[in-house]
């Protein structure tokens, strides 16, 4: 499954997912004062951009290290990838799922890692760059635009619920969530594909 710049970008969007960070975000960000929730929301995304930008970049190594085919690695993150569409679509992310200690500021977890730079995102660069590896500036610019989004989403948080409501932002993910079904399987297909081909 080959991606296109704009294909990644989509792609890395939908599996950061800043709109369904937004109930998870926001109560979080309740302890901060007020003057510091923008530079917190920042450093948080430069944190989850450095995270998964050595993912990138080590990524090719790490397959080789643990005897793992990009065909695996593309069929496991199609899987993973479910598994977060389906969360997204029939249970969204409860604050529950991220504790932190009562007015306590984030730092690292949760809000970079596992929210920003989780499981999912962190398969996906990691497939990305082992797939096309010749086009690794591409994918550089994919995860630097997904995460500028991201912060400008987070930054802008409380507007943002405010304007739209939460029942929109609710079905927003949803839909958010079965555009990433599709592609989870297509990833899962093509994994599969080059699997038996491959092996005739």
């Amino acid at each position: 499954m080959d991606h296109s710049f704009l294909s990644a970008l989509i792609l890395l969007l939908l599996v950061l997912d800043p709109l369904g960070s937004l109930p998870v975000f926001i109560p979080i960000m309740r302890s901060v004062p007020k003057e510091r929730r923008t530079r917190v929301a920042l450093r948080e995304v430069g944190i989850a951009f450095c995270v998964l930008f050595a993912f990138m970049f080590l990524g090719e190594g790490f397959l080789r290290v643990m005897h793992l085919s990009e065909r695996s690695l593309e069929v496991a993150g199609g899987v993973i990838l479910m598994i977060i569409a389906i969360r997204m679509i029939f249970g969204g992310s409860g604050e529950s799922a991220y504790g932190l200690e009562p007015g306590k500021e984030p730092l690292i977890f949760p809000l970079a890692v596992p929210l920003l730079a989780g499981p999912s995102a962190m398969a996906t660069v990691l497939l990305l760059a082992s797939r096309q590896p010749d086009r690794i500036y591409e994918w550089i610019g994919a995860l630097s635009a997904a995460l500028l989004v991201s912060g400008i989403v987070l930054v802008l948080a409380d507007r943002i619920r405010k304007l739209l409501g939460d029942s929109v932002v609710s079905a927003l993910e949803k839909l958010m969530g079965l555009v990433l079904t599709a592609i989870a399987v297509e990833m899962v297909l093509a994994g599969l594909k080059r699997y038996f081909v491959g092996g005739l």
